[in-house]
């Protein structure tokens, strides 16, 4: 009745899953009501002695898996797995019926099982349940990983995530702190004054951010929808229906590559603030790491890829083009036109596709080449080509700029923020631009949304607004070098 493909181990277990059948006993167990975990078991009772306990003569019901299994004939030892930790059982013939004892000794590494009994310290000075019951839960039919070296791949513990939070402590630390960064977001927009709020995965028309899309179909509708590359011009919309300030934290879906710090879909924060600006984001920006961290960790200086990083201290502040010109002494400033920068760029060596050959896309390149890597401790680098930001207000000193910044830590992009573009007659030019050079090539470039352009005729007040990157701020807190490590299901390509 059994797969030829079994191991001797499965075969095994498959067998003892039939023994359990024949002693009445479901492999796959009902409800089970526990009073107690290891958590709470450790901590109540650290402080208490042997005799202490004995004179307490406290009864608890726990449950998990089995992650240790030793004795033999008339007393066993295990360790069971909780949410919280390990715990220790002490089960003795005489104390629990035959045929519980019986289903005790058929117990393998992995099954589930719940046990009642007294909590005692035992000579070895380890906080112990001694049983009274025993109760088979759920049958592992599958063997777990050598227990002492887990499951070492971190492919594989990427492709069996389930494994991987059962042997590796790392990850399930990394599975429990993720939410608690999570909510500390949310806790500090709330505390001031934003609104979460929800707003549609499938866009009809492509925007809020350069990106090339997943596309999917809609039957009923008979339309084609993309599945969003940002949150961006639905927030804004409420914007200009007088919410004043909302935020989302959702999923996002870019088709592009894969690595490290990059996966198909991953989470980001969106706020944004009526009567703010860019420089608003930055001090909201700036305060919410503090917070976050402090919040998540009590501290805000962190180690991370060898680098230590500080996001107590002030973040610096620099114009793009200054950045450009502290390495390579190159004033774009003062270059007078795209021929003039593309000359600057050929120079160089840089290779340009058709649709960068002008003067914002050649300063992003040159940011891009020789400034990124430069910039570990928190930055604020604003003043982005126009061409590169199609929402964002143009800088009035000079209009081939934006009022728009990201943040850099260790390398890597963090956060995107600017003073939103609310002028619906510049909005639709730069619509209209960005399909241009989607003609010349650009396939990240954004479509024209002819309702957002019409929302902003009703009039938006001057607003700030902001996108963090929450995988790579959880991927900071918590000092882990791939975003696979910090999603629970991260894409992987086939076998």
């Amino acid at each position: 009745m059994f797969d030829n493909n079994l191991t001797d181990q499965e075969l095994v277990r498959r067998a003892k899953m039939q023994e359990l059948k024949e002693l009445g006993v479901d492999p796959f167990g009902s409800s089970f009501k526990r009073t107690s975990n290891s958590k709470e078991l450790h901590e109540t009772y650290k402080e208490h002695s042997k005799e202490a306990l004995e004179a307490l003569d406290k009864e608890v019901i726990v449950a998990g898996r089995i992650m240790t299994k030793r004795g033999k004939g008339k007393v066993a030892f295990m360790h069971i797995q909780d949410k919280y930790g390990q715990l220790q059982l002490y089960i003795r013939r005489d104390m629990v019926t035959e045929s519980e004892y019986e289903i005790c000794s058929k117990s393998d590494i992995g099954d589930i099982i719940g046990v009642k009994g007294k909590v005692i310290r035992t000579d070895m000075g380890e906080i112990t349940v001694k049983a009274n019951s025993f109760t088979h839960l759920s049958k592992a039919l599958r063997p777990l990983p050598e227990k002492f070296h887990g499951l070492q791949d971190k492919e594989e513990a990427r492709r069996h995530r389930y494994v991987d939070l059962i042997v590796n402590e790392e990850s399930k630390r990394i599975a429990f702190m993720r939410p608690k960064i999570i909510r500390a977001f949310q806790n500090y927009f709330d505390n001031l004054g934003f609104v979460e709020v929800e707003t549609p995965i499938l866009h009809p028309i492509l925007g809020g951010a350069n990106a090339r899309p997943f596309i999917t179909k809609h039957n009923a509708l008979d339309m084609n929808f993309y599945l969003r590359i940002a949150t961006e011009l639905p927030l804004k919309r409420l914007i200009v229906g007088g919410m004043e300030a909302v935020y989302e934290i959702g999923r996002l879906f870019r088709n592009e590559g894969m690595d490290s710090t990059h996966n198909p879909e991953f989470t980001t924060i969106e706020a944004y603030l009526a009567y703010s600006d860019m420089e608003g984001m930055m001090d909201l920006i700036e305060n919410c790491f503090k917070e976050v961290s402090n919040k998540v960790l009590d501290k805000t200086t962190i180690s991370y890829q060898g680098n230590e990083i500080n996001l107590g201290l002030p973040f610096k502040r620099i114009h793009m083009v200054d950045a450009i010109k502290e390495i390579t002494k190159i004033d774009f400033f003062k270059v007078a036109s795209d021929k003039e920068a593309l000359d600057i760029a050929l120079k160089d060596g840089l290779t340009l596709e058709k649709h960068k050959q002008t003067l914002g896309h050649i300063v992003n390149a040159f940011f891009e080449k020789y400034v990124e890597e430069t910039l570990i401790q928190p930055t604020f680098v604003y003043g982005h080509p126009l061409e590169i930001s199609p929402l964002a207000k143009k800088d009035p000193t000079d209009e081939r700029f934006t009022k728009r910044f990201e943040l850099f830590i260790n390398k890597k992009e963090y956060a995107n923020a600017f003073s939103e573009l609310n002028d619906p007659l510049d909005q639709r030019e730069r619509f209209l631009s960005q399909l241009k050079e989607k003609d010349l090539g650009n396939e990240e470039a954004t479509e024209l949304d002819e309702d957002y352009l019409e929302a902003l005729e009703y009039g938006m007040p001057p607003t700030g607004g902001l996108g963090i990157g929450i995988d790579r701020v959880v991927m900071l807190l918590l000092e882990v070098d791939s975003i696979r490590d910090v999603l629970l299901f991260p894409h992987m390509r086939n076998k």
